[in-house]
Order: C-alpha cells, then structure tokens, then sequence
C-alpha cells in the first residue's frame, strides 16, 4: 500500500468504482507524464448531490460535495496510474464548476472541499492552481464538478 493509500485509510476514505462516462468521452487521457481527469460530479455513496448553491445548498454543503469530487478524481486517478496511487508526483490544476444562483460569491470556498482533500492526501504534491467559477447548470443536476490535470511517473 502506498503511502498515499494509506493516508487515504486514516482519513477513512475508501475509493469507490471510478465513474462510467455519461456522454460521448473518455474519464481521463494520458499524455505523456500527464493525466486529463475530464469532470467528476458531487457523486457519493448515497448517490448524485443535486442543489444549487445559495438556493438549496449552504457553503458547508457544498464544500462537501466538492470533497466527493475529489474522492472521484482520485479514483480516476488511481485508475489511470494503473491501480498505484505512488506514481502521482504533482497535482498541477483542478477547474471547479458550482451550480449557484446569480450573486453567489463563495464560490472559492466551496472549491476548497476538493482542494483541501487533494492536500491532505498528497501533502505538497497536492497543492495546485485552480479555477473556480459558477454556473446556472450543472449535467444531471449535480452541485458540483471538479476536472483536473495531474503529473505521473
């Protein structure tokens, strides 16, 4: 087990089954020493977080559901490392997408749901650019989306 697995067990995250693409595309493209995640959805155990933030949803919530991104990105990556979280050597970038009513402005802070995950879990291979912007829409009506670019060995 690697050691970024094993950080994973103490926060008690256990990776799901990446997530099956719901439109014509691929999960991730690998070129080079680099990893395209195409978007992962506020998806969870109990299903698909729906809500728009400052409608249905507070910041907390949404932190929340940009935390299940995260866990999604992960697993896609664990996927596109050929099953070995070792290889990662950087998280270069993550583009957060939140469903939010006009004049939302936390939109930063709902972000910080997955970006404070990449960190606890990869320490500073973890730390990133980012992008953070809000949206009327999301697909499926998901809360929250998160793509990322990622370094490998």
């Amino acid at each position: 087990m690697s050691a970024f697995e094993t950080r994973l067990a103490e926060l008690g995250i256990t990776l799901p089954e990446p997530v099956a693409p719901v439109a014509n595309y691929v999960p991730f493209v690998r070129t080079g020493d680099q990893v395209y995640i195409s978007g992962q959805v506020s998806i969870g155990p109990e299903g698909l977080v729906k809500g728009t933030l400052g409608l249905d949803m507070d910041v907390e919530a949404g932190q929340a559901a940009a935390r299940l991104c995260a866990i999604n990105l992960i697993a896609q990556l664990k996927l596109a490392c050929g099953g070995d979280l070792s290889r990662l050597k950087r998280v270069v970038k993550l583009g957060g997408f939140v469903a939010a009513v006009p004049g939302f402005t936390d939109i930063p802070k709902v972000i910080n749901g997955c970006s404070d995950l990449m960190v606890e879990v990869f320490g500073d291979a973890g730390r990133h650019a980012r992008s953070a912007v809000s949206c009327p829409v999301l697909p499926l009506g998901a809360a929250v989306e998160i793509d990322g670019v990622f370094v490998i060995a």
